[in-house]
């Protein structure tokens, strides 16, 4: 075992595909000579050459198109967008070219592109840079969907991606980079269709994935101190989304938080609480509940920007809501959940 930030696993995991497969090359903003906006790339363009670390213009839609056409040509490109704010200037590109040619060609042609980006708020960048819109694209059919929540998972993920003949979008968030976890010491590529169980419990399900993970598990933490035990699944691929796990753990708990940074409007928790709705509705014993960012754009102001996103306490007093009917806790002991 050995230890890893989040942005060193990242690192590690491009690198393994680099030496693995000569098909793969990298494309985007600042990624070569000055190492990538948060120094995931740092050295690549020194070890792997100016044909397989390019930069790229500021043309989201251009460089993304470009990887597209690269991917119909027998490559496997990997475009990193700086922020996901930005790749809504490559949505022509994603939905109307990536997503749809493999169904538009009757089979015919893929696109196994792999497009990275940053999401997430907790930095003071404001609106322009802290948006979480990877619940708009799970909307879209013919494309999948990631976000490691764990140096694990931003490791592995990539390789797997890679190897999907589908475009794949993954969702890094930005609050993550300087954490520190124990993988491995050889490689290990992660399994894209399965959820995890972060912790379990017997209470009440916690559902979550990306940023949110960390938050959800020291509410997880202090609601265990409280006397609810709560059981948390990392979603880590939000389409195609893993029912079988979640309605596994609903029909255990029979209870539901769902923890999402993206707006409560139209989002990926309301497709979450749905599918749940839809075949495990007898299996629950309380209405869903959704811990979500406020209804506005993110704010730049520090104590803004926090209280506009979900926090530990809003996760805690979520669940005591639906446990107990009340935001603060009433009971002692897991044997006082009803």
């Amino acid at each position: 075992m050995k230890k890893l930030t989040y942005r060193e696993a990242l690192g590690e995991g491009l690198r393994y595909a680099f030496q693995k497969d000569p098909r793969v090359f990298m494309m985007g903003e600042d990624i070569g000579m000055y190492g990538g906006p948060y120094g995931v790339t740092k050295g690549f363009i020194e070890e792997f050459g100016e044909d397989r670390i390019r930069d790229a213009p500021l043309s989201e839609s251009g460089f993304t198109g470009a990887g597209i056409g690269a991917a119909l040509g027998g490559m496997r490109p990997i475009v990193e967008i700086m922020t996901v704010n930005f790749s809504l200037l490559a949505l022509d590109q994603i939905i109307n070219t990536a997503a749809s040619l493999r169904h538009m060609s009757g089979g015919q042609f893929s696109v196994p592109i792999v497009i990275r980006m940053t999401t997430g708020a907790g930095r003071q960048l404001a609106a322009q840079h802290s948006h979480s819109f990877e619940g708009w694209y799970a909307h879209i059919p013919g494309i999948r969907i990631v976000a490691p929540s764990n140096a694990h998972d931003a490791r592995g993920m990539l390789w797997s991606a890679l190897q999907d003949p589908d475009p794949v979008l993954i969702f890094e968030h930005a609050m993550l980079f300087n954490e520190t976890q124990e993988v491995s010491a050889e490689f290990v590529a992660a399994d894209l269709d399965r959820a995890e169980i972060k912790r379990a419990g017997q209470d009440i399900t916690l559902i979550t994935y990306g940023g949110m993970v960390p938050k959800t598990l020291a509410a997880a933490a202090e609601l265990e101190a409280a006397g609810i035990s709560a059981e948390v699944i990392d979603l880590r691929t939000l389409r195609p989304l893993d029912r079988e796990t979640i309605l596994t753990s609903v029909k255990k708990t029979r209870r539901v938080v769902i923890v999402d940074e993206g707006w409560k409007s139209g989002s990926i928790s309301a497709e979450i609480a749905m599918s749940i709705v839809e075949d495990g509705f007898y299996d629950l014993d309380a209405p869903i509940a959704r811990v979500c960012s406020e209804e506005v754009p993110i704010p730049y102001s520090a104590h803004m920007e926090q209280a506009a996103i979900p926090q530990v306490d809003k996760i805690v007093a979520a669940v005591n809501k639906v446990v107990y009917g009340s935001t603060s806790l009433t009971a002692s002991g897991t044997n006082g959940v009803p």
